[in-house]
């Protein structure tokens, strides 16, 4: 069987997979979408909570819009043009929530505001969780400081456009998820990530996942506030499949079980081969790309190799996780160094080394073959040479590959 895997924005890699080895191709499952500006404009006539998103924003003199960045695949631009019939948009800021990660280019930018941007350019604002200007709002009950970027708690309406799809340790995304981290202080991100490195901190988990109720406190923080979401569910090639607008939480519920229906995948067995692959635009870096491992590991037999596909268009990421990772050829060692003392990009650490004390971790990569072998990941310059390595150790071995591997959560049936 010969499988077309994606390598960035345009790339393929091929690979013959034995028909004997090979379980399957999973993706996110195919949901009917309908005409996004219609999807789009009827959730927003009908929200959640509100009688109308007109009357939610009558008389609101400081209109801030929370969007995310363009490491995300969110269609921000289509709501845009929704938003657009129905309301002047000069009439808002914007604010980006890019939780840690860098300011955005010049080229995600006009992914973010589509056709909208050049008229919009002056009003958007990015956040910097280690500059901007960040206001005490109080601590949560684990003990989080919440520092939340001045603009978005001096607004007096409040709208917020992400999108919902598992998160490898808060469950999911979307909702709370643009407070803390989107618009947070860089102390507050690194103490709440902290609390990923628990078990509970896992995709679909929201009950008892110390990471959710952490950042579900940081809305606690600022519930006198006027918001208004727009929160997308979208099918496995980034079509928009539901949106559910209005009141923040009962439309993030109402978002999860839309999630649920496409991204939970059920597959027939694990496998000894588990080839996860970070599509576009999810392949910035290995630390972005560290979710497709973690969704994968589910797939994956004990004692059995992982594959991780990534182009890592801009490098590591956060050196600070692959400096820990790199710290011992024992993956419990590096462990019992990760809990010793926390900084931001350990807990990724932790649950990458917390796959190798039971798997092989390969990885597929235009990085530095030393760089991972240094962090106890073995390098392949192509999927096929991957492959071709785990068959050769293990004739026997069944093969699953996960195409959008981000994103995609298998259960076996």
């Amino acid at each position: 069987m010969i499988i077309d895997v994606k390598y960035g924005k345009d790339g393929v890699q091929k690979v013959d997979i034995p028909d004997e080895n090979y379980i399957g191709t999973f993706y996110p499952k195919d949901v009917e979408c309908g005409d996004p500006d219609e999807v789009i404009g009827a959730s927003i006539d009908n929200p959640i909570g509100y009688d109308s998103m007109e009357d939610f924003l009558a008389g609101g003199e400081d209109v801030v819009f929370i969007v995310n960045d363009g490491t995300r695949p969110t269609p921000t631009a289509k709501v845009l043009d929704a938003l657009s019939k129905r309301m002047d948009l000069r009439s808002a800021r914007y604010l980006i929530a890019t939780g840690t990660h860098r300011d955005m280019t010049e080229e995600e930018y006009n992914f973010v505001f589509g056709s909208h941007y050049q008229e919009l350019k002056d009003r958007i604002i990015c956040h910097d969780a280690k500059n901007s200007e960040c206001v005490n709002l109080g601590t949560s009950k684990n003990g989080t400081p919440m520092e939340v970027n001045k603009v978005a708690v001096d607004a007096d309406r409040l709208v917020i456009i992400t999108s919902v799809e598992p998160h490898y340790f808060a469950g999911y995304t979307g909702g709370r998820k643009s407070f803390l981290p989107g618009v947070a202080s860089f102390r507050t991100v690194e103490t709440n990530h902290k609390l990923a490195m628990n078990k509970e901190a896992q995709s679909l988990v929201l009950e008892g996942n110390p990471v959710h109720e952490d950042m579900m406190d940081a809305l606690e923080v600022v519930k006198g506030k006027e918001i208004f979401s727009i929160q997308m569910v979208l099918d496995r090639h980034q079509n928009i499949y539901k949106v559910a607008s209005g009141a923040l939480n009962p439309a993030f519920e109402q978002a999860v079980g839309w999630a649920n229906e496409v991204f939970s995948v059920p597959i027939p067995e694990k496998a000894g081969i588990v080839i996860s692959v970070a599509p576009y635009p999810m392949d910035v870096d290995l630390y972005q790309s560290q979710k497709a491992l973690d969704n994968g590991k589910w797939a994956l037999k004990e004692g059995g190799r992982i594959i991780m596909v990534s182009k890592c268009r801009e490098g590591i990421g956060h050196a600070t996780f692959l400096t820990q990772l790199s710290s011992s050829k024992d993956p419990n060692q590096v462990l019992e160094n990760l809990r010793a003392e926390y900084k931001l990009g350990y807990h990724k650490a932790a649950k990458m080394a917390e796959i190798a004390t039971w798997a092989t971790i390969c990885a597929v990569t235009d990085l530095d073959p030393e760089l991972l072998s240094n962090a106890n990941i073995t390098p392949f310059p192509t999927v096929a040479d991957a492959v071709a390595d785990a068959l050769e150790a293990d004739p026997e071995a069944k093969v699953i590959v996960l195409m959008d591997g981000s994103v995609t959560i298998p259960r076996v049936e």
